[in-house]
């Protein structure tokens, strides 16, 4: 079956048979009625002529007219019978409808051209004997003329269907690449949606993060510190003090950075995610106490000329601390100094919590493309008694989620002699 284009201008099939719909089959039953009323009307002088009965050639007539209701299923035998019924002179609007059919059609363009030849030849043959024999006229004029009408009532239709049928093949190929491309635009939405939600799980990811680095940490040794102060309160009333000191210092530290990432979430906009990055700066503790405190941090957040202020921080804390650096130190991107420290400062933050009284060693390496860190603790002894620190249990996890996240190395777990490590490497670049 083929098709010229026209039953296809609206959307939905709703016509019977072979009509896509009923609009197309209604044209189609009238072209018929039309071109049947013309082929009866054409075979009343046929039928004079060839002496045949007149009801036989109106007969005939309407049967061959009526053939042009098939134009959309077969438009090749429709053009076979106007070309068949040429010679009797009928089927002006068949063969007209029928070549602008089989032109619009999706036919082989080689298919076409012989039939539009035939109907030519037809057409011209039949016109010359028809002409010559009633223009009294020399041969030329009748071969003009007889051009002419073979000319007018051929080439017009099929040049109108080549034009009908690329036009609706373009439109088709338009309507297909909006279809492809409403199509395309959905599926990104979709994944945009899709993104988006990765990124706000993995925004909350990062700020639940940073909220157990920074804060944890501190809450660690204020705990380690309170505990002190119960111990020396009678004993050493200036250690007390001290102590005192630090831990105020440590929880106004903590609770300004948790203000700071609160702000972040109650605002949800870029700006206050940049700056939920960098960690405020904080007041100066007292001279005596200036060690036990954490680095003031600029926005960049923390880097690696700190981690010796964190180190004494957790000495004044009372654990044996060693810090041992090796290699020249080079410019790195802010983000690997920051995931380096915090993994030194959550290792250091562990020690504190599950290894009390253990000898502490924090490595520093610089090295060729890459920066190195490890904090190794020892056993601890069986008559220390552990701090009650809580414990989420995430924080190897987001150790080590920081580091693959830069495409370095973590690893983790205990030693031979008792102890555990932490050892993270991160590429300089």
């Amino acid at each position: 079956m083929t098709s010229t284009g026209e039953e296809r201008d609206g959307a939905g099939r709703d016509g019977p048979w072979w009509w896509e719909r009923r609009r197309a089959a209604a044209l189609d039953v009238g072209l018929g009625a039309l071109s049947a009323a013309e082929c009866a009307a054409e075979g009343v002088p046929f039928a004079r002529e060839a002496g045949l009965p007149v009801a036989v050639a109106v007969l005939f007539g309407l049967v061959v007219g009526a053939t042009l209701v098939l134009r959309r299923r077969w438009p090749v035998a429709v053009v076979l019978v106007g070309i068949g019924v040429a010679p009797a002179m009928m089927g002006f609007v068949l063969g007209v409808v029928g070549l602008y059919t089989l032109a619009a059609c999706e036919v082989p363009r080689r298919v076409l051209a012989i039939l539009g030849s035939m109907s030519l030849a037809a057409t011209f043959v039949v016109t010359y004997l028809r002409t010559r024999g009633d223009v009294e006229a020399d041969g030329t004029l009748v071969l003009v003329l007889s051009g002419f009408m073979a000319v007018a009532l051929t080439v017009p239709p099929v040049l109108l269907g080549l034009y009908v049928g690329a036009r609706r093949r373009l439109m088709e190929s338009l309507q297909e690449r909006a279809d492809s491309l409403e199509r395309e635009l959905s599926l990104l939405a979709d994944r945009a949606e899709e993104r988006a939600e990765w990124a706000r799980t993995e925004e909350r990811t990062r700020i639940a993060r940073e909220m157990h680095d920074v804060v944890a940490h501190r809450v660690s040794l204020m705990v380690v510190h309170a505990a002190a102060l119960q111990a020396v309160a009678v004993k050493d009333p200036a250690k007390a003090a001290r102590n005192a000191a630090l831990v105020g210092d440590m929880g106004r530290q903590a609770l300004t950075e948790l203000r700071e990432m609160l702000g972040v979430l109650r605002s949800g906009s870029a700006q206050a995610q940049a700056q939920s990055r960098a960690r405020p700066q904080v007041r100066p503790l007292p001279a005596a106490t200036v060690v036990a405190a954490a680095p003031a941090v600029g926005e960049d957040g923390p880097s690696l000329d700190e981690l010796e202020a964190l180190v004494e921080q957790s000495r004044v804390a009372g654990m044996s601390v060693e810090m041992v650096v090796r290699g020249d130190r080079c410019a790195y991107p802010a983000e690997v100094e920051q995931t380096a420290y915090r993994v030194v400062q959550e290792a250091l933050t562990n020690c504190h919590k599950h290894a009390p009284g253990a000898r502490v060693v924090v490595r520093l390496a610089h090295r060729d493309g890459e920066v190195a860190t490890q904090v190794e603790n020892g056993p601890t002894g069986a008559d220390v008694v552990r701090p009650e620190l809580p414990s989420g249990g995430n924080g190897l996890v987001g150790m080590r989620e920081r580091v693959l996240g830069l495409g370095g190395v973590f690893v983790s777990g205990p030693t031979d002699a008792g102890g555990f490590k932490v050892s993270a490497v991160l590429p300089a670049r």
